[in-house]
């Protein structure tokens, strides 16, 4: 193909011939005609539409396509603001955004000297290394990390080991290059994926917030399905869920607080991105926590046009539900240092975040109501939290979850009527009804193995609830069948629902209730 056919080639892509876009050679160039009548605002707004289309189908440099970091301030930000590099996603896909890769380390709200320090780090724990290994491991694009790499090599503080498959060296370590790596290695030995920023962190929660999740009475049924709520319980629960701010749920101990809690987050979209780590002035904090996170990758065949322009630090995950109990103590609240280490861990508002925390048996911590009250009676009021990092500098951040407090003590014996106010829900999970405790003996049948039968329920009910007026609640069907099913166990023969083992459970069971 001849140069002129090249170039004919390239016009019709919207490219020029010496790699400039078209589109954007036209966008600066000075109109050499009369200007033409005026548009009105709905064709200004078509126009630019096609633009961008045209813009996304030509150009092959990701800062074009994504959407401009707006500068944020310092209280409040906009609900239209999006991290750095996010961009809109395929319709099969039902995230709020996709973080999209930084086409320079700058651009990455990074350093030189950072991404250097978690290299070479790596290089020092790991030894010989392929240029594309060390990519992967700090979750940034290759061709960043290669131009990195053979500046560190003009440094001498790399060598190349052997030449490694497409276009890829086998690096190592010079004398020099491990005197380095052990100096960085004293302040933080963390060398995993580079941090992100802590405003495009804050951006990135703004697109994702409760406060823009409006779910619905299907959303409500769909998140309780496998459980047995009242009607009464979900219509009060539907407006607290909406407010996305904080909820009480309070009543006897067994009616399924927790249960309903840790629910309450599948009504909201289902999937969130987050950063692995936030970097703050060389600080290093971990946000995602395996033991609280789970990861749910994009599925292979979302239609999306190149997945491998995603922002590999970010990490998609389940909304998360965060259920904390008597183990809640101030340390959790705070962004945590190991010593030894240097790494920092992010507190437990900060991991829950687009999601719910669930305060359980609140009332019952280590540390008094008041401390945590105190502690959470601004955050919860104005949607952000302030964090005292170990280096002592101070950082706002956003407090934008749905606490919900699950107590079996009531209320106002806990908390005084100024943070009752900032608690706008306060709901009482009751007792369940003669029929919703049949029917949970019903569902919980099956799911262990027992054939329903309704003599020996009503043998149960009639003996041991009514004769001696005993309170339903809603833990009792499971429980007392597990008693069940392991004394069957024990007598190796197949779960049987019989009134003569029913009674055995409940002697067992509340022998002291």
């Amino acid at each position: 193909m001849t140069k002129s056919n090249d170039n004919s080639l390239m016009a019709l892509l919207g490219k020029k011939a010496g790699g400039t876009d078209t589109w954007t050679a036209l966008a600066a160039k000075v109109p050499q005609h009369d200007p033409a009548e005026p548009r009105s605002p709905e064709q200004d707004a078509k126009l630019a539409q096609l633009l961008q289309r045209i813009n996304q189908l030509t150009t092959t440099d990701p800062k074009k396509t994504a959407a401009p970091s707006p500068a944020a301030p310092k209280a409040a930000l906009p609900e239209t603001a999006a991290p750095n590099h996010a961009a809109p996603i395929d319709a099969n896909v039902t995230d709020e955004f996709l973080p999209i890769e930084p086409p320079t380390i700058r651009d990455a709200g990074l350093t030189d000297s950072e991404v250097e320090a978690l290299v070479l780090k790596f290089l020092l724990a790991r030894g010989d290394l392929t240029g594309r290994e060390m990519a992967d491991q700090v979750r940034m694009p290759f061709v960043l990390v290669d131009a990195l790499l053979r500046a560190l090599k003009q440094d001498q503080l790399l060598i190349y080991r052997s030449s490694a498959p497409m276009n890829d060296y086998v690096y190592q370590l010079t004398d020099l290059g491990r005197e380095r790596s052990r100096r960085y290695m004293e302040h933080c030995t963390y060398f995993g994926s580079a941090p992100v920023s802590l405003m495009d962190y804050i951006l990135g929660v703004t697109a994702q917030s409760l406060t823009k999740q409006h779910p619905s009475q299907d959303d409500l049924n769909r998140a309780f399905s496998d459980i047995l709520v009242n009607p009464n319980m979900l219509r009060r629960l539907g407006p607290a869920i909406n407010s996305g701010r904080g909820l009480f749920l309070y009543g006897s101990a067994g009616n399924g607080k927790t249960t309903i809690a840790e629910r309450v987050t599948r009504a909201f979209g289902q999937y969130i991105w987050i950063p692995r780590a936030i970097g703050i002035d060389g600080e290093i904090i971990r946000l995602f926590d395996p033991v609280n996170h789970e990861e749910c990758p994009l599925p292979q065949n979302t239609g999306l046009l190149d997945q491998s322009r995603l922002d590999r630090r970010w990490v998609r995950i389940r909304r998360p539900t965060i259920v904390v109990g008597g183990e809640l103590t101030m340390d959790s609240l705070e962004v945590t240092l190991n010593r030894s280490t240097g790494i920092s861990e992010a507190p437990l508002q900060l991991k829950s975040n687009c999601g719910t925390l669930v305060i359980d048996d609140f009332g019952r911590q280590k540390m008094s109501t008041d401390q945590l009250l105190n502690r959470w009676i601004v955050p919860l009021e104005k949607r952000y939290d302030y964090l005292n990092l170990p280096n002592g500098k101070k950082i706002q951040v956003p407090f934008d979850q749905l606490i919900v407090f699950s107590t079996n003590l009531e209320p106002k014996d806990l908390v005084d009527e100024a943070f009752l106010r900032r608690i706008p829900y306060k709901i009482e999970v009751n007792n369940p009804s003669e029929e919703e405790f049949r029917k949970l003996f019903e569902m919980m049948c099956p799911k262990l193995g027992f054939t329903y039968s309704t003599p020996p329920i009503d043998h149960l009910i009639e003996k041991h609830y009514r004769s001696v007026n005993r309170p339903f609640r809603a833990c009792q069907p499971r429980d007392l069948l597990l008693q069940v099913k392991n004394f069957c166990m024990y007598q190796r023969q197949q779960p049987e629902l019989t009134a003569e083992f029913l009674d055995l459970a409940v002697e067992n069971y509340f022998a002291v209730m």
